[in-house]
């Protein structure tokens, strides 16, 4: 069990790191090719955020244990609003003032309602996979559309400026290789140490999935969180969210339905998605801008929390046979 945890330590730091770099390099390369910081924040950084969760699903299909990547797909989301936003708001409220992220907002429930809708038949196909990934194509167009539309007023452009790092052409291709590479074997390590931690636990791929896996890859989308809150960037903190639970959605959910389809756990129809439209609907109520400026203060913050830890709870009782409906 020591080796199974180690490797998913040393997995989920590989993937942290490897993130980062793949995200540096990347962004370098679009500003070297003078695309504007708006599009680079709405389309590279949030894949970059997303690239952990998408390494993982595609080498735990492509082990034959899509349940995982299934389960860090949808927990990741939930995570990423319970844990991520709930956190970063409980330290510093959240003041979210761009017309970009209400746009956003509805592209991400337009999302979600397409996953769920392909996943009530019990069943993950190969055409809903590649609906799925298709599906992720035609999101990055609106999203380059938006930001060209938007990129001369909207308050993201100017602190998405900030933070796109200065490269030469050369080191910024060398980071995003090395960033590539280093994904790969972070997502090899924390998927094999999570199947065998599984495996001795008796636990199932999908809970794992949902719970250390989850948690793990959406450490890169806490650390963006949290430093862009204290660098007083929340349109970019509450950005990175949305973008990557759409990414998370779309290619991620998508890669285990092209590499191995196959049955959807009944859990995630009746627990699973129920919970994560529970906490994007609170998202959207505390940040979409019903009043302007929007403000997540703490205490939503402690509700989106309270939410997280509540239903990882609700698994643990479900895994030790104490169903709760």
């Amino acid at each position: 069990m020591l080796n199974y945890l180690l490797a998913i330590l040393v997995g989920f730091g590989l993937l942290v790191w490897g993130s980062d770099r793949l995200v540096l390099g990347a962004s370098a390369i679009a500003k070297n090719l003078g695309v504007s910081p708006l599009i680079i924040g709405l389309t590279i950084v949030g894949i970059g955020t997303s690239a952990p969760e998408m390494m993982l699903a595609g080498m735990a299909a492509w082990q034959g244990n899509p349940d995982v990547a299934i389960g860090n797909a949808i927990g990741s989301n939930i995570a990423n609003i319970g844990l991520v936003v709930g956190l970063t708001a409980l330290v510093i409220p959240l003041v979210v003032d761009s017309a970009t992220l209400r746009t956003e907002f509805r592209l991400m429930f337009a999302v979600l309602f397409l996953a769920w809708f392909l996943l009530w038949d019990g069943e993950l196909s190969q055409t809903d996979g590649v609906i799925l990934i298709g599906s992720f194509g035609v999101l990055l167009g609106i999203m380059v559309y938006t930001g060209i539309k938007a990129q001369r007023t909207d308050s993201m452009n100017e602190e998405y400026q900030k933070t796109i790092p200065v490269l030469g052409m050369f080191p910024s291709v060398l980071w995003f290789f090395i960033g590539l590479v280093v994904l790969l074997l972070g997502s090899r390590a924390a998927v094999w140490g999570a199947v065998n931690a599984a495996q001795a636990l008796g636990v199932s791929d999908l809970v794992i999935g949902l719970t250390i896996i989850a948690v793990g890859t959406s450490l890169p989308e806490l650390g963006a969180c949290i430093t862009s809150a204290y660098k007083k960037e929340p349109d970019i903190a509450i950005g990175n969210v949305i973008g990557s639970n759409m990414f998370n959605l779309l290619p991620v959910l998508g890669l285990p339905g092209v590499i191995a389809p196959g049955n959807v756990p009944a859990d995630v129809l009746l627990r699973d998605l129920p919970i994560l439209l529970v906490l994007s609907i609170g998202l959207v109520v505390a940040g979409y801008g019903f009043r302007r400026p929007a403000r997540i203060n703490r205490w939503e913050g402690a509700v989106l929390l309270m939410i997280f830890f509540s239903y990882q709870g609700w698994l643990y009782l479900g895994e030790k046979g104490m169903r709760i409906f």
